[in-house]
């Protein structure tokens, strides 16, 4: 059985069904299939690609937790020493002045 269309909210065509279709429309329901197989494919890479990135910040806030001390970037050239009280909860910037709350006791988040 394979769907045509995008979303799964698509056509569904039965393989008996699927000996009926002319040629054309059998490429086109090809291209389809591998259109969506190479979207979820980048899905996937994405979803690998922020795990690593997590796992590595992860490892980042372990090695500072065991530390504490630190050097705060106030701009691209000065810093200020600091000290992290508690590393299971952190402030995380995403961008475009939006910061997210990450508790790592309970993989929480809170955004401001």
């Amino acid at each position: 059985m394979a769907s045509k269309g995008g979303g799964g909210g698509g056509i569904v065509v039965r393989a008996p069904e699927m000996e009926k279709l002319s040629l054309a429309k059998l490429k086109a329901l090809k291209e389809q299939s591998d259109l969506e197989v190479n979207l979820l494919q980048d899905s996937l890479n994405n979803i690998r690609t922020a795990t690593a990135r997590l796992e590595i910040a992860s490892t980042a806030l372990h090695d500072l937790s065991l530390r504490k001390k630190m050097l705060v970037p106030l701009t691209a050239s000065l810093y200020v020493p600091g000290t992290l009280d508690d590393a299971d909860k952190v402030l995380v910037d995403v961008g475009t002045g939006y910061f997210i709350e990450v508790r790592f006791d309970s993989i929480e988040f809170k955004v401001f």
